[in-house]
Parts: C-alpha cells; structure tokens; sequence
C-alpha cells in the first residue's frame, strides 16, 4: 500500500459521535479527534471517564465508576499502516448514574470551549461572557462557571488576533509598515530601557507612549471646521493605560478623526505629550477651538504647552456634555441635566438668561455651582463665534 503524499490531512473528516455509540473499527484522523469524540460523548450523556493510559500511539480510558456501576471502556490506537487512529475496544453504553444537567462537567474544559465559540468570537471579539455561557449551554446543555468561560474568551481572542505579548511586540513593524506606505504619516514612540533587578536588559525597550495620524486626516483638517475636540478613555485588558483621540467635524458636521495616542493614563505628562505633538504635526493654523473636559491634567499640559494652545493660536472651550454629567454627578437631579445642556446650546443670550433664570428658581446652589465655570467656555452665546 502506497502512503499518501499528505499523510496529516488522510481521514480529516472529525467524526462526532452524538447519538450513537461508538463501535470496533471506527476511524479518526488524528489522536486529537478521537479525544474529542470521546469528550463530547459523555459530556451529552452526564456521565465522566478517567483515563488509564494516553500514550502517543494509545489512548486508554473508563469509567469512573468502573468495576462498581458501570463497565464502560474504551482504548482506541494508532494504526501506522492506514495513517489513522481506530477504535479496537469497546464496552459499549454507560449503565452508571448521570450526574445532573444543571451542573459544570469537568471535562468541558477550555480549549473545548474555544471550538464552540470561535466563530463567534471572530465576528464579535468583544463577545461578552454571559452569551459565552449561553452559548455551551445550548450546545453542551451544562452552564460552565463565569471563570471557565472567561479564561476560553480570552484563550479564544489570543488563538484568532494574537496575545497581548505578540500584538505590542508587533507594534513597531505595524508602525514602520504604515510609514512605508505613506511617509507622511506622523508617527512618534516614547520607550523606556527595562530592567531585570537594577541591571538594564540590553536589546529590550518598553513601550510607554505612541502617538499617529493619518496624513489624509492631517490633510483634509486643512479644509475642516476650525475645531479639535480631544478625550481619553481606559484601555481594558491586560495591559492598562488610555487612549486618548482628537476628532474634528467637516463642512457637512461629520465627526472625523484627526489622531490618536496610545499612553500610561490621563496624565499631565501624557496630555502634554499627545498636544505637543498634535500641534506639531496636525494644527497648523492659528484661531483653533480646543473642546475638552475639565480635567486638571488638561489644564496643565496646555500651560506647558508654551502658548501653542493658548489665544490666539487656540482658545480652550468645555464640552457641554461633560459639564452636564459634573453635575449631575454632583447634585443627583438628572431632570436638571438636560436644562444644563440646553443652556450650553443657546445661540443668543437673551435665550441663554431665560434658562439660566430657570435653573435659578430650582434654586441658587445649581447656579453657584455654575458660575465657577466661564460662560466663554461653554456657552455658544459667549464663545464668539469659535465653536
């Protein structure tokens, strides 16, 4: 008999046992296979096996309360000369008590789960863990522990886009790739030396900061409203920090996106190091409305910034929303909230004292709180005209 050329992919088929039982002579194409098989059979039936041997041509396995309830057994081997693996004993059905439905099994393992859900998780990586639990559930018909199906969430990701280790150790090369295709894109990366004790690791940085633009962003800001809005969110994972991004609005009020920042956390240091490179490479017109929150990192970059995002190059607004959530979060009356936000909307400011006039009758301590805040700064009928 003559081998095949590709022996690896003779009998690929996966054969899944569901219904039936297994029987003398079935064949599986690999050793993986036939576990699998043997994993998904007593998972549907409630029942649990050990196994006796598992060697790299045998895998031996019982029940496990063989020789007391039940005698269910199965050995299934390598069989060279076929390229194979086949089923040379078998038992039969399991006779023993089944464990109740409503509980985890324990061979529902990991990298069992990652097979049910994998094609779930390419489409929607942010896929969350209860519909993960769902998911066995409708195939397996046990409910896996919130942990279990965690850890095969993130087994799966790291399995399909790469682990964390790969994906920031990829960073650069992604980085270098994008300025080969466009030189003009602004990229800069702050790393730092790392140490093993007080010895400094040679050949090994660490990321810290990265700052991007695309340059058709870079560009058509050139043709954009004269406005950057800037914000930061947290990064979740396993490695924390912030994102921190600047969008802008084009001439129909799209939001668009001019850059963006991968850094250690919503710091001064960080901020600073996100504008200065933002005016370096993206702002290059004087007259810019900086809208922003009221954080106080915000505020000190800018005053380092050495007037590149002070009048007349760039005259700093608040974003309405945000002042709105400050006080929601500070008086608890969220019926206020959307007074707050109208306020911030007014085009004149006839309009603006008729609503400021109202949140005055709710009573002084909301208009005391507001007052702190400059007019100028978020009001459109006290900002002339920037926003």
């Amino acid at each position: 008999m003559n081998a095949p050329e590709f022996p690896e992919f003779f009998n690929a088929d996966l054969v899944v046992v569901t219904d039936g039982e297994f029987v003398i002579g079935m064949e599986f194409s690999s050793r993986e296979t036939v576990i699998v098989a043997i994993k998904d059979y007593i998972i549907r039936r409630g029942v649990n096996y050990q196994v006796c041997e598992s060697e790299p041509i045998t895998f031996y396995a019982k029940c496990v309360q063989y020789g007391t309830n039940c005698d269910w057994l199965i050995r299934a081997s390598l069989i060279k000369r076929k390229f194979c693996w086949v089923i040379r004993r078998y038992n039969g059905s399991h006779i023993c008590s089944r464990t109740t439905i409503s509980q985890d099994h324990a061979k529902i393992n990991s990298d069992m789960i990652v097979e049910v859900i994998k094609p779930v998780v390419e489409v929607d990586p942010s896929l969350m863990v209860k519909s993960v639990i769902a998911e066995v559930q409708s195939k397996f018909n046990y409910m896996i522990s919130y942990r279990k199906a965690w850890l095969a969430t993130q087994k799966a990701i790291a399995n399909i886009f790469g682990g964390w280790e790969a994906s920031y150790e990829a960073l650069p090369s992604w980085f270098e790739a994008m300025v080969q295709k466009d030189p003009s894109t602004a990229i800069e990366i702050e790393t730092a030396p790392a140490y093993q004790g007080d010895e400094v690791v040679q050949d090994i940085r660490i990321l810290t900061r990265v700052f991007w633009s695309f340059y058709p962003c870079i560009r058509a800001f050139r043709s954009w409203k004269a406005i950057i809005q800037i914000d930061g969110t947290h990064l979740y994972g396993k490695y924390k920090g912030a994102l921190l991004v600047a969008v802008s609005q084009d001439g129909n009020g799209n939001i668009v996106p001019l850059a963006f920042a991968v850094v250690e956390g919503e710091t001064s240091d960080a901020w600073h190091f996100f504008l200065t490179n933002l005016h370096t490479y993206v702002v290059t017109r004087d007259g810019i409305g900086l809208i922003s929150d009221r954080h106080d990192s915000i505020t000190s970059a800018i005053a380092r910034s050495n007037g590149s995002w002070d009048p007349p190059r760039a005259i700093r607004m608040f974003c309405v929303w945000h002042i709105a959530s400050n006080f929601l979060r500070n008086f608890k009356a969220p019926y206020l909230q959307k007074l707050i936000v109208n306020m911030g909307y007014c085009r004149t400011m006839r309009e603006f004292n008729v609503q400021y006039a109202r949140l005055c009758e709710r009573g002084q301590a909301y208009t005391q709180w507001l007052d702190r805040i400059p007019r100028q700064q978020y009001a459109l009928a006290f900002d002339n005209g920037y926003r």
